[in-house]
């Protein structure tokens, strides 16, 4: 609808079958190249990817997917597991690095590492500040987890907290299957000077892969290099094959993927490119708010958001932004 009129919508027996036997296990060990699909793999659900539980597995090959919750759930089963262990993936390295999450694109040679959950913990604390300084995210399936702690704020100042973590509760309250921005409005609407506790599942880890606690990391580092093709995975519709998105589309969903942040709490590239992608072709504000409802209309975006976005998509083309 047009800017202005409101009421947007708000066991574990192991099919080694799926296992390469002869790959290396170690987490830390360069990873081979990933598999595709002899001739005519131009179909996404042909297209075979390795992947390795991030703490150290055998390597298996996942292929039949074509959304991030599909994805999860082959990875599951090629090891073993269910697809709720799974809290993230990162690509090209076993480590909690927050550039390289798995989101809404995949290069046909990366390797997915995927992120198990590991220990439960709880915290207590005082809500000093109205800003806590996290910035949330979700795997798309059915997980949010801490992508950023802001230096300096009230969370960087509890070490228990750590970059990576998935919020499975806030205040006895069950938010493991929330979306991230549902999560985020929750942290954000906690009342200041209250007490609040968060349960917490932080990933498994190797025993020799015990680093210091991080603070999460930028887009910038997390640019793949441009000229070849990726699977684009969709929330709706089937995953295509597609070339790397332009250096303007690039400008564009890091500068969405801000605003995100500064509206709503959350990080998410995925959204961000499909917000992208949904004003490629639009006129004006009105019809690119239009399209926001059609594929997006669950958020219920604000509009001085709507006209940030879509200002950013104009400075994107126009060449204004760096």
């Amino acid at each position: 609808m047009p800017l202005g009129l409101g009421n947007k919508k708000k066991g574990k027996a192991k099919d080694t079958s799926k296992l390469v036997d002869s790959e290396a296990v170690a987490p830390a060990a360069t990873p081979p190249a990933a598999a595709v699909a002899p001739a005519g793999a131009g179909s996404a659900s042909r297209l075979q990817f390795h992947a390795q539980l991030a703490h150290g597995s055998p390597t298996g090959r996942v292929e039949g997917f074509g959304s991030a919750r599909e994805l999860y759930a082959k990875v599951a089963e090629a090891f073993g597991i269910a697809p709720a262990e799974i809290m993230f993936c990162t690509l090209n390295t076993h480590k909690v690095d927050m550039d390289k999450l798995l989101g809404a694109q995949i290069g046909l040679e990366d390797f997915i590492f995927a992120h198990v959950k590991g220990k439960r913990k709880e915290v207590e604390v005082l809500k000093s500040d109205d800003m806590l300084g996290l910035t949330v995210t979700d795997n798309g399936a059915g997980c949010a987890f801490i992508k950023r702690i802001k230096e300096g704020s009230l969370m960087d100042q509890i070490k228990i907290i750590c970059v990576g973590d998935h919020i499975e509760s806030i205040n006895g309250k069950d938010v493991s299957d929330c979306r991230h921005y549902e999560v985020a409005k929750m942290l954000k609407d906690l009342e200041k000077g209250q007490m609040f506790k968060l349960q917490l599942i932080e990933p498994r880890k190797a025993f020799e892969d015990i680093e210091p606690r991080s603070t999460g990391g930028t887009l910038t580092a997390a640019k793949i290099s441009r000229g070849r093709e990726t699977l684009r995975l969709r929330t709706k519709g089937p995953a295509t094959v597609e070339e790397m998105p332009s250096e303007v589309e690039e400008k564009a969903i890091k500068k969405v993927d801000e605003l995100l942040e500064t509206y709503m709490g959350i990080r998410d590239i995925e959204l961000a490119a499909t917000m992208v992608e949904a004003g490629r072709d639009k006129k004006n504000p009105d019809e690119f708010a239009v399209a926001l409802d059609e594929t997006l209309g669950d958020f219920a975006f604000p509009d001085e958001f709507v006209f940030d976005v879509w200002g950013a998509i104009g400075d994107a083309k126009q060449g204004r932004l760096e």
